[in-house]
């Protein structure tokens, strides 16, 4: 399986990334396997990265991953939203320390119209059950997070490419 992770840096030696806001599956490296969606991650981090360094470049890192490694790891996955699938993304959301224990995640993305659904669920302002409503709507791609050094010692690095 090929995954991509959209930067302004190359990611030759992928990281656990820590950071001060709470993510949909928590702390860990973030993949697809859509190569559109790892473009448009490195378009919008150039943008931001451009405003402080206008030398920024939008860069697709692309690794080899092996899905038997699956069978291996402790894995969860979410083809679709759903109840369980909410669940861990309000709660690695709401405490960035929240620890889930698995090495690799891998489901549906909030992205800004699913994170606004998100946001209210973890506002109290929405029940669980009409969120997942209504994304059933939605058009929402897919992430892989290695959260361990073990899950990413799956990751073979490939090359990259400029976007």
């Amino acid at each position: 399986m090929i995954v991509y992770h959209g930067s302004t840096v190359i990611v030759d030696k992928p990281q656990i990334i820590i950071t001060e806001y709470g993510r949909d599956f928590g702390v860990g490296f973030y993949t697809t396997d859509i190569w559109d969606q790892a473009v448009r991650w490195a378009l919008r981090k150039t943008k931001i990265a451009v405003l402080k360094d206008h030398n920024a470049q939008a860069i697709v890192s692309k690794y080899e991953f092996d899905e038997k490694s699956f069978k291996i790891l402790k894995t969860i996955h979410f083809p679709e939203p759903s109840a369980a699938w909410l669940e861990m993304v309000c709660a690695c959301r709401r405490n960035i320390q929240y620890n889930h224990g698995y090495d690799i995640i891998t489901g549906k993305i909030a992205n800004d119209n699913v994170g606004e659904t998100v946001l209210f669920v973890v506002q109290g302002i929405m029940r669980a059950e009409d969120a997942i409503e209504r994304l059933k709507f939605e058009k929402i791609n897919n992430q892989i997070c290695f959260s361990s050094e073990k899950a990413l010692s799956y990751l073979k690095y490939t090359g990259f490419e400029e976007v």
